[in-house]
C-alpha cells in the first residue's frame, strides 16, 4: 500500500480528505467529536485508518493540531500546518475570498472539482469542513511536490 497524505480541517467537527502520491483525492469526509477529550481518543486510530501516513496537513487551532501531532509522529508521518490565507490565496481568486461567506462558496464549488477531477465519490451533499479539508489536501500535494502543477481548473 503506497503512502498518503491526510488533510484536517481542525476542530472538533473535522473535515478528513485522504490523497495518493499522484496528487488525486482518494476520499474525504467529516466527524463531529464532539469534545477535545473524545477527539484525542480517537486521533491515533483515525491516523491509522487513513494510512500508511507520509504527511498530515493540517489547518486551524494549533492546540488541536497538536492532538493529531503526536500520533501522527508516532506513526512516522510528517506533518505541515497551513494557515487559510496561505491555501486561499493560491487556490481562490481573490475576489473570491472578499468574505466568509464568498470564500466558503467558492471552496464548496472548487472541493467539488477536485472531487471530480480525481474520480473520487461524488457526495450527496457536502459539508463545508469537508470541502476546506479537500482544499487543504491539494494545496498539500502541490506544497510537498506530488502535484507539480496545478490542474486547469485553478484559477488562484
Amino acid at each position: 500500500m503506497p503512502p498518503y497524505l491526510l488533510a484536517i480541517d481542525l476542530g472538533l467537527r473535522c473535515g478528513f480528505a485522504t490523497y495518493d502520491r499522484s496528487g488525486h483525492l482518494l476520499r474525504y469526509r467529516s466527524t463531529n467529536f464532539g469534545s477535545a477529550r473524545r477527539l484525542r481518543d480517537a486521533a491515533w486510530s483515525v491516523l491509522r485508518q487513513e494510512g500508511p501516513l507520509e504527511w498530515v496537513v493540517m489547518e486551524g487551532d494549533r492546540q488541536l493540531a497538536e492532538i493529531w501531532g503526536k500520533p501522527a509522529t508516532r506513526q512516522g508521518a510528517r506533518q505541515v500546518q497551513v494557515a487559510p490565507e496561505t491555501w486561499r490565496g493560491e487556490l481562490l481568486l481573490s475576489r473570491k475570498r472578499r468574505s466568509g461567506a464568498d470564500a466558503k462558496a467558492a471552496a464548496d464549488d472548487l472541493a467539488r472539482e477536485v472531487i471530480t477531477w480525481s474520480r473520487a465519490t461524488r457526495p450527496t451533499s457536502l459539508r463545508h469542513d469537508a470541502a476546506e479539508a479537500i482544499l487543504i489536501g491539494l494545496w498539500g500535494v502541490h506544497h510537498i511536490g506530488w502535484l507539480p502543477s496545478w490542474p486547469e481548473f485553478i484559477q488562484g
